[in-house]
Order: structure tokens, then C-alpha cells, then sequence
């Protein structure tokens, strides 16, 4: 996949660190969440054979008898997450509902506000708290917290977890592509363990193995078995706060910090993953939906008057979710000019329709965007 680079000394000091961490972030949050404490290293399960072999690429789709999974979706409550949430869930129950959608089970916003919305029954809402201490100017550091409090006080009928994005839309049914105890996720090639081994290895000591059982991958999109990710999620949190608690950590991972959170808790827990390239893609890098499940619409696609790529400048046709911040887009976004379809991507092109196709369809969208 072509694509633009993202903008976001001595073992005993380490576990010295390690420790003082720990000790600092776990009397934090056990005196309000109810967790349990992030483990020692001798108490994390070691790594399975098929953890081992994680970094397989390919098809592992379903066999047998269907898996259901609960398709979940962390949001702020802004008006931003708010609109890219109606879209997602609108695409949701069309792929649920067309033929190959029956392992695509139920759904939940996990609303990280502390308080509900005006769309708690148009999409279904699991109220969480946000981090009590603050997100230090990081919302997406609420998510793994958000995700801990639903899976302990949620009823969800699902054995396996779809973690999604709001900025996901589902092109077509999605299997439950986990398989054999391994989670089903996409690789992004700005996560990079080997890279940044030196950071890691204040949260994944030495004991714990070779960096590259470090997969390159967020939390988000994951097909996980719903008992793995129970155990996965406490450490998740943990570590991402102490990730961004790390000044070194901090400014090596930037926006991507909760990422490298989960990638380092799935590999302390053994749960190993199909990395799947399909899984989804990610306009305008991405020149077509292909075999993809899912469209990620979090890059600007902004082209001049020729059809050419003007990425970070504004173009002359453009479609970016920022523009829309502080309030929803409107219905029937202009698609490319006569004479530009045939030049800009066709996964660009089937983005901006598949939104207009969802606002269409949403009621009263029009007295919604305007505001």
C-alpha cells in the first residue's frame, strides 16, 4: 500500500522505572475503577504457538458453524464524532442486513462522556466515564478506559469484538476473520516496534521476548475474542497511561501513543493476529475498495483542477471530515467536477457517496446540519 508518512541505558534503571510507574499509575486508577492492578511480568500467560506465528498475512474467514461478533465503536460525544458515528452505524445495519452480514451481530457506541446524547436511541449507547484524572489533552487516552468499563458492566451476548472506529464505513458484511485463538487485525505500516525498541521496552521487558511479537497494530480495527480482549483491556489502559506519562514514549508516539498501547498489551497477554491487508483501506492512498470491508476515511483527499493529489494543500475538489468539526456535513456533497471522476481514485469517489447515500437516509439531516 502506497502511503504518506502519519504525522503523529541499562536494564536495572529500566525496571527501576518500570516499577515506580506501575506503582504510580496502579494506586491511581484502583482507588476509583474497581480494576485490577496491571500484572507482574511472571503472571502474564506466555505466548502460544499461534501467538508465535502472528504475523501471518491472508484470508482466515470463517468455518463451521457462524462465530457472531458485537461490533463496538468508541466516541467523545463532539459533534465530530457524533455525525461520523450516524454514518457509521447507517452502513452498519446495511451490511448486517445484506446477504453474508449473519455473523455481524449486535452493536454499541461506548460514549466516553460520562453523560448521554440526543442519539442514545437512534444508536445503541453504553454510557462510560472519562478518565477521572483527565486526558491530558489526548481524548483518544479515554478509549482503552472506555472499553474496560463495558466490558465489566455490560451484557454482551457475543462471544468475539469487533472494535471500530467512528470514521469506519462498512463497505460489505464482514466475516469474523479471527481464527484458532488469534485475533483478525489490520497492520499499519507506521506502527513499528522494531523501530522504536528502545521506548518499548520500558513497558515490554526483555522476559517477555523478542520485540516482533509486537504486532503492527491499533486496537481498532480487531475481531477479538471477547474473554481476550476482558484480559487485554486493564493492561491496554495501563500501559497507555503510562505511555503518556513517558516523555520519551510521549514524543515517539505522538497520536498513535494508544496504539502502541494495545499492540503491547496483546503481545504481554499471547493473543497473536492475522494481519489482514484487506481488512480494510484508507483513501487516497488506497486507489480502490478492492476486497476491502472497510473504507478509513481519516486522511484529507484534496485534488487541483487536473485530478492530481494536492495532499496537506487545499485543493480545488476535496473531501476531508475536517472540514465538518463543529458541525455535520451537509447532504449531497459535490462530488469531482464533469471530466475529474475518471481521475480521482475510485475509492475517494465511492467514499463521498456512500456518506451522501447515509445522510440521505438519516432523518431530518438536513435541520441536523444546519444546527
Amino acid at each position: 500500500m502506497a502511503a504518506a508518512p502519519c504525522g503523529r541505558g541499562a536494564l536495572p534503571l529500566v525496571l527501576v522505572a518500570i516499577a515506580a510507574a506501575l506503582l504510580t499509575y496502579n494506586a491511581l486508577l484502583s482507588s476509583r475503577s474497581g480494576l485490577l492492578p496491571l500484572a507482574s511480568s511472571s503472571s502474564f500467560p506466555t505466548a502460544t504457538a499461534a501467538a508465535a506465528s502472528s504475523r501471518r498475512f491472508g484470508a482466515a474467514g470463517s468455518a463451521g458453524r457462524p462465530r457472531p461478533f458485537h461490533t463496538a465503536v468508541t466516541a467523545s460525544g463532539s459533534v465530530y464524532n457524533t455525525w461520523q458515528c450516524r454514518v457509521m452505524y447507517h452502513w452498519f445495519k446495511e451490511a448486517r442486513r445484506a446477504p453474508g452480514g449473519g455473523e455481524m451481530g449486535g452493536f454499541t457506541r461506548i460514549l466516553h462522556s460520562g453523560k448521554p446524547d440526543e442519539f442514545v436511541d437512534e444508536i445503541p449507547t453504553f454510557v462510560a466515564d472519562p478518565l477521572a484524572e483527565g486526558d491530558q489533552g489526548y481524548i483518544v487516552l479515554n478509549r482503552p478506559w472506555a472499553f474496560v468499563q463495558w466490558i465489566q458492566k455490560a451484557y454482551i451476548k457475543e462471544e468475539y469484538i469487533l472494535m471500530a472506529e467512528p470514521d469506519h464505513i462498512i463497505v460489505k458484511p464482514i466475516p469474523n476473520l479471527s481464527r484458532d485463538g488469534r485475533a483478525a487485525a489490520f497492520p499499519f505500516f507506521y506502527i513499528e516496534p522494531e523501530k522504536n525498541e528502545k521506548v518499548l521496552r520500558k513497558f515490554f521487558p526483555e522476559d517477555k521476548g523478542p520485540i516482533t511479537k509486537i504486532d503492527p497494530i491499533g486496537n481498532s480495527p480487531v475481531i477479538i475474542e471477547k474473554g481476550s480482549l476482558a484480559r487485554i483491556a486493564p493492561t491496554w489502559m495501563n500501559i497507555s497511561i503510562a505511555m503518556k506519562k513517558d516523555p520519551d514514549a510521549d514524543k515517539a508516539f505522538g497520536w498513535v501513543l494508544e496504539m502502541y498501547g494495545y499492540a503491547v498489551a496483546s503481545a504481554i497477554h499471547g493473543v497473536g493476529n492475522i494481519l489482514h491487508k484487506d481488512f480494510m483501506i484508507q483513501p487516497p492512498w488506497d486507489l480502490e475498495v478492492g476486497d476491502a470491508f472497510i473504507i478509513h476515511y481519516t486522511y484529507g483527499c484534496d485534488y487541483d483542477k487536473e485530478g492530481k493529489l494536492t495532499y496537506a494543500k487545499i485543493g480545488a475538489w476535496r473531501f476531508d471530515k475536517r472540514q465538518y468539526t463543529e458541525k455535520p456535513p451537509p447532504r449531497n456533497l459535490p462530488l469531482p467536477p464533469d471530466g475529474l471522476p475518471n481521475r480521482i481514485p475510485q475509492s475517494v469517489v465511492t467514499l463521498v457517496k456512500m456518506v451522501n447515500e447515509a445522510t440521505a437516509s438519516i432523518p431530518n439531516w438536513d435541520s441536523y446540519a444546519a444546527g
